[in-house]
C-alpha cells in the first residue's frame, strides 16, 4: 500500500472558509509526522494522522519505509523546513533507521534556529531516559551498526539529537495507555500551538487604544466569574475593530477561543442558527461539526463546549440573535469564560442577562482630523491652506471612522473646486439621513465598469483572492487593473497581504442594497443572487431570466442537492456560476452559453456535456473526476480557457489532454497524488503559472522555450529538466527539488529572481537573482562564482560540500545569509564587506575555524552560530561604533570558541540572547547588565559556575537556564518584574532561590531537576502562574498553600520523592497533573493525568 504524503482534505477550501476558520500561515504544512513504519504505521501513526487530517490540520505523513537511495530527498528536507510542528514517534526501532535519525537531526536543527518551529515527541513503548542515554539494547545495537557505516561526526550528531529530544516534555505511551486518549491530548497541544500563532487582522487603530483598554478592563480577566461585555454603537464606528484588537490581546489566556463574524447575515439563512452552532463547536472542539438541528447543537455545546474556559466574540448581532437558542445558558459555561457581543442595536444587549454595556463612541475631533488627513492627503496633518475645508468635512463625518476614510479617500488629489461641490452636496443631504449618503458619494463617482466590479466584490468576492476575478472582468472589458485601484483609493475596498479583497460591512451592505433595489419583490430579476434560498427557489421553479449575471449555490457538505438542466434553462446571461457540494445531472450542452467563470467544487457528479465554449476559468477543485470524463473533450473546444484548477481531484491518474487550449495561463494540479507521467505544455504560449506540487508528474514535454509569459514553475519531482527553459524571458520563480537522481540543468533564464534547486549540476547563475537556495547538493564541491549576483538579497546553502563561497564579498545587496551543514566550508571570506547584511546564520560547518570581523556590518540584527565544532574566534563590532544593531545573538555548541572579541561591547538593542556550551561563555555573561533591553535570555552550559546579578534586566520576559550543573545560586531574580517565563531545569547544584512573590506577571515556572533545591519561596503569591513544573526536585519536602493560584492549569510534581503533601491541591482547576504518588489526586478533577514516567 502506498501512503500519501499529504491530503487535500487536510486544508479547508480557502474560498469557502467561514469566519471561524483560522488564518493560514505561509508554512506549507502545520504538522510533520516522523516514524519507523514497521513499529507504528498500522496502529498509532495511522490513527494520529487521520485524526489530524479530520481536524483540517495540514499534515505531512512520512514513512521511512518508502525511501529509495542513500540520500535524504530534497523534497523531504523542504517539508521539514516548511512545517510548523514536528511530531517524531520514537519507538524501539526508531534509531535503527538512518532516515529517522537524519530527519530528527534536521528537526532539532530547525528548532534551534528559533524560527517558530515546535517539537512534540511521542515516546512509544520506550522510556524518555532511554532515548536520552541510548544505553538500552534496542538503541545501543542500532548505533553499533551505524558506527560501521557512517563517520563518527554523523553518529554523534544523531545521538545529540536523541539526547535533546529525550529531555523534552512529550507523551509516554505504554501498554496500559488508551492510545485514543493520548492522540486526543496530542491534538489538543497541536491546536493550542497553532491557534497561538494566528492573529485576526484589524483595521487602522487610530484613537482606539483607550477603548480597547476599557473593554479589556470590563472583561475582568483575572476574575473567576462568567462575564459578558456588549459593545454597541452605530455602523462604521469601530465595534469590530475594537473587538478584534481585544481578541488578539487576550485570546491566548483561554483554553479555547472563537471569533464569529457576520452573525446578522448568517441568521438571515434558514439554517442560520445551526450554521453558527457548527462554527462554534468546530472552533472550540477543533474538529468538523455536523449538527443537524438546534436542539442537538445545544446538547453538544452544553456537554462538550462548556467544560472549557472559553473566549467567544459574537460580532454584529441584531434582533434575531438569541444567546440561549444558539449557545445555551450562560451559567453552564466554565468559570472564567468571557464573551463579547457587538451590535448596532443597544436593545439587543438589554435582553442578555448579566451583560455589561460599553458604548463605542464617535472619534474625538483630533483623532478624526488625523484619520481624515491620512486618507485625504496621505499624511497625519493636512496642509494649513486646506485646514478650513478639512474642518468642514470632519464636522460632517461627525467622528464616524468609516465616513472619514471614505470621504477622505474620495477627495484625495481632487481639485478644491470638487471639494467645495461635494461639501455643498453633503450639507444639503445631512449625515442624519444615514451614512449611506456619504458612501454613495464615492459610489456615484465610479464609472459604469467600476460599479460592476464593486458590486461583484460586495456580493461574492469579499475574502477571496483578486487574481481569478481579474480574468473574468478582463473578458467583460471591465478594465480591472485601473478599476480595482480606483476602488482602493476611494477606500471602498482593501487588498490585504494575502492579495484578498476586504470590504467594511456598511459598504458591503450598500453594495447589496443597490442590487436588491433592482427588483425588491422578484430576486430572480436581479443581476446577482448570492442567497442559497433565493438561488434554489429560482432554479427549482424555473424563474430565471437573462438579467442574472452571477449566481452562487453553496450547500456545504451537509445537505447535497441535485441540480438539473431545467433550472438553468433561462439563465443565458450568467457570466459567473459558483456551485459547491451539489450533484449536477442532465443535458447541459446548451445551458450557460455566456459563462466565463465556472466553479463546480466538491461535486460528486458533473455533466459530461457541460458548456465550456466561453469559459475562461474552470475550477473543479475537490470534485469527483476520472480520466474518462467526457468533459475533457468539451474543454478542448474552450478556446478562451485561461485557468484550470484541478486541485485535490484525486481520482485523476494522468493529466488531461488540454493541448488545444492554447490560451491557458494557469495550471494547478496540486494534491493530485495519483497523477503521474508527463505533462505536455508546449502549446500553452500564454502559460504564467504551473503548480505540480503533490503530484507524481516527472516530465514536462513540448518546446518550453516558447512559453515567454511563464513566471512560476513549482515542479518538485521532475526527473529531467525541460530543454529551452533558459530561453524564458519572464520566469521569476523556479522550484525544482527532485526526489531521486540529480538532474542536469541546461541554462537558467536571465529573468529569474527566486531559485530553489537541489542538484549539483547547473549552469551559470543569472545576475537577476534576488533569492538563491541550494540544498541537498551532495555532489556539489565547488560553488559557481557569485560575483555577478549583484541583486541577491537572500542566500541559503544547506547540505553542500563546498569549501568556500566564491564572490561572497561582492554581494553588496545581500540581507540574509544562511549556511547550514556545509561540512567542508573553511572560510567566509568577504563577509566583512556585506554592509547591508541583516541576518547571518552559520551552523554545522565542521571545518570553519573563524569568522571575519563583522565590525562593518552595522545593519546586522540577527547573528546565529551553531554547532561549528572547531570555530575558535568571532570578531564583533568595536567600541568606536557605539554599540551594535544586534537584536538577537545566539552562540551554541561551539566547543572550541574561546575568543568572542568585540561581542563584549555594549549591545543596547539586544533583546534575545542564547548562549549554549562554549568556553568563552562567561566573557559574555559578565556583560549581561549592559544589555538593558533584553527580553529573552537562554543559558545552557555545564561550565557556568556563577552568573552576575540580573536585577538590571528590567525588561526581561523569558529566562531559561538549563543544564548549568555547577551553578549554585542566581541573584537578582526577585527584581525581574516583567518576567513571564522562568525555566531552570537540570541545575543540579542550586540550593536556594530568592523570594519570587514580586514576579506578578510570571506565568510559567519550571525548576525540574534542581535536586538540591529545598524550597520555593513566594510561589503561593504568583497570581498569574499557569504552569508549575518541578519534577525531580528530590530535596523539596513541602510547598506552601497553592489554593490562591486560580490561573494554574498545569502542575508537574513527579519524582519529588521527599514531598509529603500539598496544601490547597483540591481547590486548583488544573487540566494536566503529573504526580509521584496517586494518593495526591484522591480529590482531583482533571481531564488529563501523567503518572510517574
Amino acid at each position: 500500500m502506498e501512503w500519501n504524503r499529504s491530503d487535500p482534505s487536510s486544508e479547508p477550501d480557502s474560498s469557502s472558509s467561514d469566519s471561524t476558520t483560522r488564518p493560514r500561515p505561509a508554512l506549507k504544512y502545520e504538522v510533520f509526522l516522523s516514524f519507523r513504519g514497521p513499529d507504528v504505521r498500522t496502529t498509532f501513526a495511522d490513527s494520529l494522522y487521520h485524526f489530524l487530517v479530520h481536524s483540517k490540520i495540514r499534515t505531512f505523513y512520512d514513512d521511512e519505509e518508502l525511501r529509495k537511495g542513500d540520500k535524504i530527498a530534497p523534497s523531504l528536507v523542504q517539508a521539514i523546513q516548511e512545517s510548523k510542528i514536528y511530531i517524531p514517534i520514537l519507538s524501539q526501532g526508531y534509531a535503527s533507521s538512518k532516515w529517522c535519525l537524519e530527519e530528527l537531526s534536521l528537526m532539532v536543527e530547525s528548532l534551534n534556529r528559533n524560527q517558530g518551529h515546535i517539537l512534540l515527541p511521542v515516546f512509544y513503548f520506550v522510556e524518555p531516559r532511554d532515548v536520552r542515554r541510548q544505553e538500552r539494547s534496542y538503541y545501543s545495537r542500532a548505533f553499533l551498526q551505524h558506527s560501521r557505516k557512517y563517520d563518527a561526526e554523523t553518529t554523534k550528531e544523531w545521538k545529540e539529537a536523541l539526547q535533546f529530544v529525550g529531555q523534552l516534555k512529550g507523551w509516554h505511551v505504554t501498554e496500559s495507555d488508551r492510545q485514543g486518549a493520548v492522540i486526543d491530548n496530542i491534538f489538543s497541544q497541536v491546536w493550542s500551538h497553532l491557534m497561538g500563532s494566528y492573529k485576526i487582522e484589524t483595521d487602522e487603530l487610530i484613537g482606539i487604544e483607550s477603548r480597547v483598554k476599557e473593554v479589556r478592563d470590563l472583561l475582568d480577566l483575572d476574575g473567576e466569574r462568567l462575564k459578558m461585555v456588549g459593545i454597541h454603537g452605530m455602523g462604521g464606528i469601530g465595534k469590530t475593530t475594537i473587538s478584534k484588537a481585544v481578541y488578539n490581546e487576550v485570546s491566548s489566556r483561554f483554553e479555547r477561543s472563537c471569533f464569529l463574524e457576520d452573525i446578522r447575515e448568517t441568521l438571515l439563512k434558514n439554517d442560520g442558527v445551526v450554521t453558527l452552532q457548527n462554527k462554534i463547536i468546530s472552533s472550540i472542539l477543533r474538529h468538523d461539526s455536523r449538527v443537524g438541528d438546534t436542539s442537538e447543537g445545544i446538547h453538544i455545546i452544553r456537554d462538550k463546549v462548556c467544560k472549557y474556559k472559553v473566549f467567544i466574540v459574537l460580532d454584529d448581532v441584531d434582533e434575531r440573535f438569541e444567546f440561549e437558542k444558539i449557545l445555551g445558558k450562560l451559567q453552564d459555561y466554565f468559570f472564567g469564560s468571557r464573551f463579547i457581543v457587538t451590535t448596532r442595536d443597544k436593545r439587543v444587549l438589554e435582553f442578555l442577562e448579566g451583560c455589561t454595556l460599553f458604548e463605542a463612541k464617535l472619534m474625538s475631533h483630533n483623532d478624526s482630523f488625523k484619520l481624515f488627513g491620512k486618507h485625504a492627503f496621505r499624511m497625519d496633518d493636512p496642509p494649513e491652506e486646506n485646514a478650513d475645508l478639512c474642518e468642514e468635512f470632519v464636522k460632517i463625518a461627525a467622528g464616524l471612522p468609516l465616513a472619514l476614510k471614505v470621504i477622505g479617500s474620495f477627495l484625495f488629489r481632487k481639485e478644491k473646486r470638487i471639494w467645495r461641490e461635494k461639501l455643498e452636496e453633503l450639507k444639503e443631504r445631512p449625515f442624519s439621513n444615514g451614512v449611506h449618503e456619504i458612501l454613495k458619494i464615492s459610489y456615484n463617482d465610479l464609472t459604469s465598469t467600476e460599479k460592476e466590479i464593486f458590486l461583484d466584490i460586495a456580493c461574492f468576492f469579499i475574502g477571496k483572492s483578486k487574481e481569478l476575478p481579474f480574468y473574468m472582468w478582463t473578458d467583460c472589458k471591465f478594465y480591472p487593473e485601473s478599476g480595482v485601484n480606483n476602488l482602493i483609493f476611494k477606500s471602498l475596498i482593501k487588498v490585504n497581504e494575502s492579495n484578498e479583497f476586504e470590504m467594511h460591512d456598511l459598504i458591503k451592505d450598500l453594495g447589496r442594497a443597490i442590487v436588491q433595489a433592482e427588483n425588491i419583490q422578484q430576486p430572480w430579476k436581479r443581476s446577482r443572487i448570492w442567497s442559497n434560498d433565493e438561488a434554489l427557489d429560482m432554479l427549482e421553479n424555473g424563474q430565471g431570466n437573462d438579467k442574472v449575471e452571477a449566481l452562487r449555490i453553496d450547500m456545504g457538505d451537509r445537505d447535497v442537492r441535485k441540480l438539473t438542466e431545467e433550472g438553468f434553462r433561462k439563465l443565458s446571461g450568467v457570466r459567473f456560476l459558483q456551485v459547491r457540494h451539489c450533484n449536477m445531472t442532465g443535458d447541459f450542452s446548451k445551458m450557460l452559453p455566456n459563462t466565463l467563470w465556472l466553479q463546480l467544487r466538491f461535486c460528486r457528479s458533473i455533466p459530461d456535456d457541460v458548456n465550456l465554449k466561453k469559459v475562461a476559468i474552470l475550477d473543479l477543485k475537490g470534485s469527483y473526476l476520472r480520466d474518462d470524463w467526457r468533459g475533457w473533450q468539451r474543454a478542448k473546444e474552450g478556446k478562451k480557457l485561461k485557468v484550470v484548477n484541478l486541485e485535490g481531484c484525486s481520482g485523476l491518474v494522468k493529466a488531461p489532454d488540454l493541448s488545444s487550449c492554447r490560451g491557458l495561463e494557469v495550471i494547478n494540479v496540486e494534491g493530485c497524488y495519483y497523477m503521474g507521467g508527463e505533462l505536455h505544455i508546449g502549446n500553452f504560449k500564454n502559460l504564467k503559472r504551473l503548480s505540480l506540487l503533490g503530484s507524481k508528474i516527472s516530465a514536462l514535454k513540448g518546446d518550453i522555450g516558447m512559453l515567454q509569459d511563464l513566471t512560476e514553475i513549482d515542479a518538485p519531482n521532475l526527473k529531467e529538466f525541460p530543454a529551452g527553459i533558459g530561453d524564458l524571458r519572464s520566469l521569476e520563480i523556479l522550484r525544482v527539488t527532485p526526489a531521486d537522481a540529480p538532474i542536469s540543468v541546461p541554462a537558467f533564464p536571465t529573468s529569474l529572481k527566486q531559485l530553489t534547486i537541489s542538484t549539483p549540476r547547473f549552469p551559470n547563475l543569472p545576475s537577476s537573482l534576488n533569492s538563491l537556495a541550494l540544498s541537498c547538493c551532495f555532489e556539489l564541491e565547488t560553488l559557481p562564482n557569485l560575483v555577478n549576483l549583484s541583486n541577491l538579497t537572500q542566500l541559503r546553502l544547506e547540505l553542500v560540500l563546498v569549501d568556500e563561497i566564491r564572490g561572497l564579498g561582492e554581494l553588496g545587496m545581500l540581507e540574509t545569509l544562511q549556511v547550514s551543514s556545509a561540512q567542508n566550508l573553511k572560510s567566509l571570506d568577504g563577509l566583512q564587506n556585506l554592509v547591508l547584511l541583516q541576518q547571518l546564520t552559520v551552523e554545522h560547518c565542521g571545518a570553519l575555524e573563524k569568522l571575519p570581523c563583522i565590525a562593518n556590518l552595522t545593519k546586522l540584527n540577527t547573528l546565529v552560530i551553531r554547532s561549528c565544532r572547531i570555530l575558535f574566534e568571532i570578531q564583533g563590532p568595536d567600541a568606536s561604533m557605539g554599540g551594535s544593531s544586534l537584536t538577537r545573538l545566539e552562540i551554541s555548541r561551539c566547543p572550541k570558541l574561546a575568543n568572542v572579541e568585540g561581542l563584549i561591547q555594549p549591545l543596547q538593542a539586544l533583546n534575545t540572547l542564547n548562549l549554549e556550551g562554549f568556553p568563552s561563555i562567561e566573557t559574555l555573561l559578565l556583560r549581561l547588565s549592559s544589555f538593558s533591553n533584553m527580553k529573552k535570555l537562554l543559558i545552557d552550559c555545564g561550565l557556568v559556575v556563577r552568573l552576575p546579578d540580573l536585577s538590571e534586566l528590567k525588561n526581561l520576559k523569558v529566562l531559561i537556564i538549563r543544564g548549568c550543573t555547577q551553578l549554585m545560586e542566581i541573584t537578582g531574580l526577585e527584581s525581574l518584574e516583567s518576567l513571564q517565563v522562568l525555566a531552570m531545569s537540570s541545575c543540579e547544584s542550586i540550593y536556594e532561590l530568592p523570594d519570587l512573590s514580586h514576579l506578578e506577571h510570571l506565568r510559567y515556572l519550571n525548576i525540574s531537576g534542581c535536586m538540591q533545591l529545598t524550597q520555593v519561596m513566594g510561589v503561593e503569591r504568583l497570581g498569574s502562574l499557569e504552569v508549575l513544573a518541578m519534577s525531580q526536585c528530590k530535596s523539596i519536602i513541602e510547598l506552601p498553600d497553592l489554593s490562591a493560584l486560580k490561573n494554574m492549569t498545569h502542575l508537574d510534581i513527579r519524582e519529588c520523592s521527599q514531598l509529603i503533601g500539598i496544601i490547597g491541591l483540591h481547590k486548583l482547576q488544573c487540566t494536566i497533573l503529573g504526580v509521584h504518588d496517586p494518593a495526591f489526586i484522591s480529590y482531583w478533577k482533571t481531564h488529563e493525568m501523567y503518572l510517574n514516567m
